[in-house]
C-alpha cells in the first residue's frame, strides 16, 4: 500500500471506533471539568477550552501522521463539533444546563466570607482575596457578594443599590441581607 492510499485509508470498524471513542473522551472530559471546577480552564468557558484542547490533540496526531488517518481524524473533529452544538443546545434548557455547567456558588456575602463556597468553588480564601483586589476591593464591607461563575471567573458586587434578581439569576443566597 502506497503512503496516499494509506494515508485515506478507513474501515467502517475504525471509524466507528473514532465516534465512539471522541464521544467517550468529550464525557469524560466534561465529568471531570464537573468534579474538579471550572478553574482548571478559566479564562475560556468550559467547553470551549475543552473543545479547543481535543481539537488540538486530535489535529495533531492528524498533521503528524500518527495512527488516526486523516479520515479518522476529519471523522474526530467533526464528531467533536457535533457534540459541542448538542450540548450547547441543551444548555439551553434549565435541567441539562444543571448536569453540564456548574451552578453559580457564592464565595462572599455581605461581607462574610463562605468557607463552604470556597470549598465548593476548589479555592483558596488567598485566590478570593486576589479576585477581590483585581476588583478594586479594599475591604470585605465593600463586597455585598461574591460569586464564583461557572466559567470559573468571580463576579464581585459591591455594597450599596440593591441587587437586582434578574442579575443574581440562579445565585442562592443567604439570608443575611439583599
Amino acid at each position: 500500500m502506497d503512503a496516499l492510499t494509506k494515508l485515506f485509508a478507513i474501515s467502517w470498524q475504525e471509524a466507528t471506533a473514532v465516534v465512539i471513542s471522541t464521544v467517550a473522551i468529550y464525557l469524560v472530559f466534561l465529568l471531570l471539568v464537573r468534579l474538579f471546577g471550572a478553574r482548571v480552564i478559566s479564562q475560556l468557558s468550559t467547553f470551549d477550552a475543552l473543545v479547543a484542547i481535543m481539537l488540538g490533540a486530535i489535529a495533531g496526531r492528524v498533521i503528524l501522521m500518527d495512527t488516526p488517518v486523516l479520515p479518522a481524524g476529519i471523522l474526530g473533529l467533526g464528531t467533536l463539533f457535533l457534540l459541542e452544538v448538542t450540548i450547547g443546545q441543551l444548555g439551553r434548557h434549565t435541567r441539562a444546563d444543571r448536569v453540564v455547567n456548574q451552578r453559580p456558588i457564592v464565595l462572599v456575602n455581605a461581607g462574610e466570607i463562605l468557607d463552604a463556597g470556597l470549598q465548593r468553588a476548589h479555592m483558596s480564601r488567598d485566590e478570593l482575596a486576589s479576585s477581590l483586589r483585581l476588583a478594586g476591593i479594599r475591604q470585605l464591607g465593600e463586597v455585598e457578594l461574591a460569586v464564583f461563575e461557572p466559567n470559573g471567573r468571580v463576579s464581585v458586587l459591591r455594597t450599596g443599590a440593591s441587587i437586582d434578581p434578574e442579575v443574581l439569576g440562579s445565585v442562592h443566597r443567604s439570608s443575611k441581607r439583599h
